[in-house]
């Protein structure tokens, strides 16, 4: 029999780490199940074959592969053994130079040549490979999770039992079991049927015929013992062909239930529409009866109604409904003289009703002050929605139609009044939950404000913002249904003289006006039975909404009042008159933005006054900003005027705020740099988050996160846009006082001009200070080095083209900030980029002039003369390599080239000089051949150190400048 591969969800015989790993031995037994668990991927649909240990023959020894190949965990040469060098005589504390000698120098070590670099995608294949596997392995583990008791009960119960089996398989000769097995290959059939047993003489004799019947009894016992233990593998899944059963017959289960439920739905869709199409045709039908039956009854109550107009007329007065009053009075007197004209008993009526008019005229100014003294000192926490709507509508449409065009100086008058009394308000309600401010003893307003402290001072402050923007919105919600009224009655008037000019017969008195045409406003008004004139004008908007297109009276249909205005010689103002009240409104409003701002201004400067705010916090002074710039713009939206007071006030006491600021900064900054040891620091993941965020555009402060166990650790180096920064802690403190300055500008947007300029003089000493600590020397005295080291100079020139890297982004957020007359002063920026790229190359001068002094020191003593390469070139080339292992890790790779350039070109420069000096020319002579060794020496060692492998002294060079 051929072993066949299993799948997936079966134990294989042995585990392979990778092509060179060795195969693993079965751990000992151990008691406790929860480090025993065997991983099985399908234990309810496949059950594991329980063993002595519960893992079968997964970790067992092979069968078929191989035991004495060697891989590489059959080394053992430890570390240890390879460092020990038998020539020492004892160990040394510094292993590398004084044991090796010192000769001995840290090197970079050359890549192996043997070896290749492996990169995560040499194992695309693989991971594609088992993807799919994986995948299904993690969906059975997710459907059938192990149960501990199930296992522990086979492995208790299977433990003699498997190891039996196992003993019986291992009976089983190898060559069965491996996958290439074919009987009909003459070796494996010869193997299993040895046939020169059998014809030795030619006869068969009695040992042959027992020899065959022990190879028959031999084959026999293979068999039975593959086939018991097949079948008990088959015993172990025949709970995974119940369960298949049993959902088989749930799923048929299932599928009855939804044909039954989609054999209801379908009855129900057709009851549903045999129901839903009769009885909205037989609706349609009774409405369209009932409309044609209403207008033939008020065609027939159109007598009875005008006879009542003069008890309606008076019940609409004692309601305050003077706009239905006289609309009322001027519809009666349109039906009079178009339905009604020449009936004897309304003789008298026309004359009654202007008598009416005059007196509608002096209760309606009367009720509009009443009105709006009664709005505007309506407490400012209730509801700022607009109250008794409906009634400023018909007030105001009843001035408007009577000409009464002076109600908003009455309104001006009102809202002054109420403006002042806003911050007394304000004041006394604030003190009254204020227990240390006595206001028998302290009377003045001003007074009690500067008593109270800057928590309290600003609470105030914020509800007298919050009071003037609900008596702001209060205005404009009653100067914005002013408004509207008034534009509704220019539309109408613009409506009334169009349709005047293009049909002239329409505009005589005896004629109805194009909107009253129709039948449908009559019986609004004359026919309504409610005590109120606007309900009667909703259920005639309704109606004639209802009246189809192209039936009588469906041309005369207009919203609100527009009706009420029906020739051109009944037009309550002309469109130069209706013109300058919508200017008035609007100027109305923003008079009522500047009283707001003037009032807040006073409250502002009285806590100033005995320099109070200049004390505050920043953080303080930043909430203040903002909710005066917040206040400022809610009130430019709602007005649409930018009010300049308040902000102006706000101004003055910015520039003091930010000459405090900027101190605080610049002497902070100052005592880090003093106390900076200009080696190079870890980056936390805070700023480094910091540094993505500038690099992405978004300049502002982060919010600091809690610190959790998922937190990055901190970097070697600040990795910005894929360069890599090695810097100070000044510096990461600088980019975050750089983002306080970009994050004042975002809160003050008025100071911007003032901050730049600081942050402009803030960066201006960070250079000359780092100038005089680093090339000046002044790090020696103030923190203590004891030498400025090349090293020292190259962080410091990292850290400053860090800080050259963000000041475009910091430009382009001032940028934004700014006024477009204000942009002159992005300057500074330009002349600060100018001073640190100047301060970057003294730094790299500085660094060629060091090396200049060794090379000019150490060649000084050059001689050619054998052995060679010479010990001046040996140093020299030493001395290369400390400078580049100082600024490798530190310069990115082009800079270091960059850099070495100029220093090779120093050397070139000193070489030629001993040259000349010695007397050596290119003549092909020994010395010159020496020279050229040396040469080759110092380029070969030069070229080995990472990112240098181009430079070169080019002696051809040195010869032909000498010549």
């Amino acid at each position: 029999m051929a072993a066949r591969p299993v799948s997936s969800a079966m134990p294989r015989p042995a585990v392979r780490d990778g092509p060179f790993s060795k195969e693993r031995e079965p751990p000992p037994l151990r008691p406790s199940p929860s480090r025993c668990r065997p991983a099985l991927s399908l234990p309810d649909v496949c059950p594991k074959e329980p063993g002595g240990d519960g893992r079968g023959l997964r970790e067992g020894p092979s069968v078929v592969s191989e035991h004495d190949r060697w891989t590489v965990y059959s080394s053992k040469v430890n570390l240890p053994a390879a460092l020990n060098d038998p020539r020492l005589a004892k160990r040394e504390s510094d292993f590398f130079t004084k044991t090796w000698g010192l000769d001995f120098g840290e090197t970079e070590v050359m890549p192996s040549f043997c070896l290749g670099n492996v990169t995560p995608e040499h194992f695309g294949a693989y991971l594609q490979e088992s993807a799919q596997r994986e995948k299904i392995h993690k969906r059975c583990k997710a459907l059938c999770p192990i149960k501990e008791d199930f296992v522990d009960a086979i492995r208790s119960a299977g433990t003699n039992q498997a190891e039996k089996s196992r003993a019986e398989l291992e009976q089983v000769p190898k060559m069965f079991l491996r996958p290439d097995f074919a009987l009909e290959e003459p070796s494996t059939f010869e193997a299993v049927l040895p046939w020169s047993h059998f014809d030795s003489g030619g006869g068969r004799s009695s040992r042959d015929v027992l020899s065959s019947k022990l190879l028959q009894e031999k084959l026999s016992h293979y068999l039975d013992v593959v086939e018991v233990s097949i079948a008990r593998q088959i015993s172990l899944r025949s709970e995974a062909f119940f369960h298949a059963m049993s959902s088989q017959r749930e799923l048929r289960e299932r599928l009855r239930e939804t044909q039954e439920a989609v054999a209801a739905l379908r009855r129900r869709t057709a009851a549903m529409d045999r129901v839903m199409c009769r009885g909205p045709l037989a609706a349609l039908r009774a409405a369209l009866t009932r409309g044609n039956y209403v207008k033939l009854h008020g065609k027939l109550k159109l007598m009875a109604a005008v006879h009542q107009t003069q008890p309606t007329v008076q019940l609409l007065l004692s309601t305050s409904e003077f706009v239905g009053a006289l609309e009322l009075i001027a519809t009666t007197k349109e039906v009079l003289q178009q339905e009604l004209q020449g009936i004897h008993s309304f003789r008298h009526l026309g004359s009654q009703l202007c008598e009416l008019e005059k007196l509608i005229d002096k209760m309606m100014v009367e009720d509009f002050s009443m009105y709006a003294r009664s709005e505007l000192s309506r407490s400012l926490r209730d509801d700022a929605q607009l109250l008794e709507k409906e009634r400023l509508q018909s007030l105001v449409f009843g001035l408007l139609r009577q000409r009464k065009l002076d109600f908003l100086d009455i309104y001006g008058d009102e809202m002054m009044a109420a403006a002042k009394a806003v911050v007394s308000q304000c004041v006394a309600e604030r003190l009254l939950s204020i227990d240390d401010i006595d206001t028998e003893v302290v009377t003045k307003l001003a007074e009690q404000m500067r008593l109270m402290t800057f928590p309290q001072w600003f609470d105030l402050l914020k509800d007298v913002f919050e009071c003037f923007l609900l008596f702001l919105r209060r205005m404009k919600a009653t100067l914005g249904v002013i408004r509207l009224v008034v534009l509704e009655v220019l539309e109408s008037t613009r409506k009334t003289s169009s349709a005047g000019k293009s049909h002239p017969e329409r505009s005589q008195p005896h004629e109805a006006a194009p909107g009253m045409c129709g039948d449908v406003a009559e019986l609004a008004y004359l026919t309504h039975d409610g005590p109120f004139i606007s309900d009667a004008l909703r259920d005639a908007r309704q109606a004639r909404a209802a009246t189809p297109a192209g039936s009588p009276g469906a041309d005369s249909a207009s919203g609100g009042h527009n009706f009420t205005y029906t020739t051109a010689d009944e037009a309550i103002s002309s469109d130069l008159e209706l013109n300058r009240l919508l200017n008035n409104i609007q100027e109305l409003l923003h008079a009522a933005s500047d009283i707001s701002h003037d009032r807040c201004v006073k409250l502002l400067t009285a806590r100033a006054k005995d320099g109070s705010l200049e004390r505050i916090a920043s953080s303080e002074f930043v909430d203040l900003s903002v909710a005066v710039e917040s206040f400022a713009k809610e009130t430019e939206e709602l007005c649409g005027r930018r009010s300049v007071s308040l902000r102006g006030a706000l101004q003055s006491q910015a520039d003091r705020f930010v000459h405090r600021f900027h101190e605080e900064r610049k002497t902070k900054l100052s005592l880090l740099l003093d106390n900076e040891r200009w080696k190079q620091a870890e980056v936390p993941a805070e700023f480094q988050e910091l540094a993505d965020s500038m690099a992405g555009g978004t300049v502002a402060l982060a919010v600091r996160k809690a610190a959790g166990p998922d937190e990055r650790k901190p970097a070697d180096f600040l990795v910005v846009k894929g360069h890599k920064y090695a810097v100070v802690g000044t510096v990461l403190l600088l980019i975050r006082i750089l983002l306080e300055y970009c994050q004042c500008v975002n809160d003050i947007p008025a100071i911007a001009t003032d901050v730049l300029t600081r942050l402009a003089d803030l960066l201006k000493h960070f250079n000359s200070r780092s100038c005089q600590l680093v090339l000046g020397a002044g790090a020696l005295q103030v923190v203590g080095l004891k030498t400025i080291t090349t090293k020292n100079l190259a962080l410091a020139s990292r850290c400053l083209q860090l800080v050259m890297f963000y000041i475009p982004v910091i430009r382009r957020h001032f940028e934004s900030k700014l006024q477009p007359k204000h942009a002159n002063v992005l300057r500074h920026f330009d002349h600060i980029t100018k001073d640190y790229n100047d301060h970057v190359a003294e730094i790299w001068a500085k660094l060629v002039a060091i090396m200049d002094g060794i090379f000019e020191k150490v060649l000084t003593k050059y001689e050619v003369k054998a052995p060679m390469p010479s010990s001046c070139f040996r140093n020299v080339c030493k001395q290369m390599v400390k400078m580049h292992e100082a600024i490798n890790d530190l310069l990115p790779p082009e800079q270091t080239q960059m850099l070495f350039d100029r220093i090779n070109l120093s050397l070139k420069m000193n070489l030629k000089r001993q040259l000349v000096r010695l007397g050596v020319v290119n003549d092909g002579g020994p010395q010159h051949g020496l020279v050229v060794v040396d040469v080759a020496f110092y380029t070969e060692n030069v070229q080995a150190l990472k990112n240098l492998e181009t430079l070169d002294l080019n002696m051809a060079e040195i010869w032909e400048q000498k010549r």
